[in-house]
Parts: structure tokens; sequence; C-alpha cells
């Protein structure tokens, strides 16, 4: 069986890398295509928890707009004929509503081929009903150079979630804060799974803890600033979230009873009320020798630093190992950089 996957072309390397770690945390075994930019295929799927790792991915991912169960695999001259033969009362059960999406296809009229399509649905069975705004079945039909891939969306990703969720439609609220998506793909990142302990020692107004908790992470959250880390509580109230710790506490002076399997944080830079007084490098060297005592052996860290902040000499020095990096340009003068790396065994 398998998955199509439309990911958001924001970023270049992101929406990928996210995907493959979401497949390694929750161990799905697949082959992945890249078919276009933006287009993703998962092959081979296991049939028998297929569902299962549909709601999944739906689940988790942040950089990906749909997620749709391919009913065929066929090619630009052949696509009318095999969607007319396809029976689609094992698919529509009252409403539908079919969408055409292009990549490399500038010749291709997408409103004229839905409407085609659409009719050839319900030549089939007069009782189908077109409904465009909220159908029961949305049939999705890519179209990719020759390639055409009909499929149905079984499972809705929530979109509006990280709208809904944006730093200032929080009760707690402060300039800087790091935007729900990009937060949710650094959770994903880091490989944690439902049940495991998540900590983010600079937690800020909570962004990161609220898109672990969501996955299903238990949560461990401390700032040095206590009005923080009461906004911290107040976001994940207003989340919903439970299994939550959160502290007041220098990330030098942290000390856990247990030691966590992720850690996600965006450690504040150039703000000297935020950083203690601390100039970052001295801040990141300080905060990595503290949280290494308490990360769990292969655990790993997914961190948001400046591209002028050179870390990767320290991390050797803790038993770091750097596996991947991105980049997310900023402005003129930034670009943030975003380190996944893994706590080694001695």
């Amino acid at each position: 069986m398998e998955l199509i996957l439309i990911q958001s072309k924001e970023h270049e390397t992101l929406p990928i890398a996210e995907l493959k770690a979401v497949l390694a945390t929750e161990e799905i075994a697949t082959e992945i295509e890249c078919v276009n930019t933006g287009l993703i295929l998962l092959k081979s799927l296991d049939w028998r928890k297929f569902r299962e790792t549909y709601k999944i991915l739906v689940k988790r991912l942040a950089y990906t707009h749909e997620i749709d169960e391919i009913i065929l695999n066929t090619s630009l001259n052949n696509f009318e004929d095999d969607f007319k033969s396809i029976d689609w009362n094992g698919f529509i059960s009252n409403s539908y509503a079919v969408r055409v999406k292009r990549f490399n296809n500038p010749e291709i009229d997408t409103i004229s081929t839905e409407k085609r399509l659409g009719h050839l649905i319900k030549s089939q069975n007069s009782d189908f009903n077109v409904n465009l705004e909220n159908p029961d079945s949305f049939i999705r039909v890519i179209i990719s150079d020759n390639r055409v891939f009909i499929a149905i969306e079984r499972f809705k990703l929530n979109k509006k979630h990280f709208q809904n969720v944006k730093p200032h439609k929080r009760p707690f609220f402060y300039p800087g804060s790091m935007s729900p998506k990009l937060a949710r793909c650094m959770v994903n990142l880091s490989h944690v799974k439902e049940g495991q302990l998540l900590l983010d020692p600079f937690c800020g107004t909570g962004g990161i803890l609220i898109e672990g908790g969501l996955v299903g992470a238990k949560l461990i959250g401390s700032d040095i600033n206590w009005k923080m880390k009461n906004g911290t509580i107040i976001n994940l109230d207003y989340c919903n979230l439970e299994d939550y710790e959160v502290y007041h506490v220098d990330v030098r002076e942290l000390k856990l009873f247990k030691k966590v399997d992720a850690v996600v944080t965006d450690p504040p830079y150039g703000i000297s009320t935020s950083t203690g007084g601390e100039e970052s490098p001295i801040i990141f060297q300080q905060f990595l020798e503290s949280i290494s005592k308490y990360m769990i052996e292969n655990a790993y860290l997914c961190i948001a630093h400046p591209h002028y902040l050179d870390i990767d000499p320290m991390l050797n020095d803790y038993n770091f190992k750097l596996l991947e990096r991105h980049q997310i340009k900023m402005h003129k003068s930034l670009t943030r950089i975003i380190s996944v790396i893994q706590k080694c065994g001695l």
C-alpha cells in the first residue's frame, strides 16, 4: 500500500528530514520516493498497519500539507480512462469533491479537469453528490510530469492548529517566540516517542513543550525568568496539556531525578536579560555541560542557534555527535541553524 504526501516548500530540507525522523522514530518500514519537489511517495507500507501509520503521520508532521492513500498510479495519457474504471462505490458513500494538483504541468487546466472527473464519478452513481466545501470523500488527483496519482484523503491534517496556537494567539505572549510549525518539526527531529520524557531548559513561552505534548511526550521545562515559567504553565493549560513539570531555574543549576529521552530547545542569544548577563558562547557551553548529565545514552538534542555561533568545538567535550544541520534565513544579518545532535556513550 502507498501514501502520497504533498509537502511544504517553505524550506528546502526540513520537510523531508522531518518525515524521515518520524518514520525512524515510529519504526515505520517504507520506501521513500521523491517524485517531485514537495511530492513524496511512501511505498511498500505494511497493509496490516496501514491505517495506524496513516494516523501517526497525520498527527505528527508539520511541514506536510496533505497525506492521501493511493488508489491508482497511472500515466497522463491513460489517466481519465483509468479514473473511469475505478469502482467509486468502494470509496464514496455520499458527497465528494475532486481536486487536481499539478507539478510541472502548466498546460493542464485544473478546473476543467476537475469538472470532467467529477462528472465521471457522478455518471457511475447518480446518488453521489458534489460538495466542494465539506465533502465526505475528498479525491485528490496529482499530475507530476507524465505520472498521475489518483488518491483519497482518509485522515485530514489539522492545518488550523498551527494558525490557532501562533505565539500572539496564546494567553501568554512574548516577542520572538518560535512558530508552532518549526517547534513541531524540531520535536519530530528529536525522535521523541509518545510517553517519553522531553526537556526544554529554555522554555520561554512554552511553544516547544506544547508541540511535544501534542505528540504525546511527557514534558519538563525550565527558564531563568520566572515570568516565562509562569507563562509557560498558562499556555500549557490553555492547550489542555497535563503531563508536565515547569521550573524557575538557571539551566546551570538544573537538577533532575530522571534522565530525559530528548532535549529540544531554542536558547536565548543577544539579549542580556534572558541569558543572565552571560555571553552566548558561554551560555551554550554551560548548557551542553548541564544537560549532558541528564540525557539517556543515544538521546537526541535538537537545538536552534545563530549562524555566527560555532557550537561544534563544544560537542566533543560532552560526548555529543552532530547528525544533521538545517539553515533558515531569518533576515539579512541572521540565519537560524537547526542542529540535530546525539548523546554518545562514554
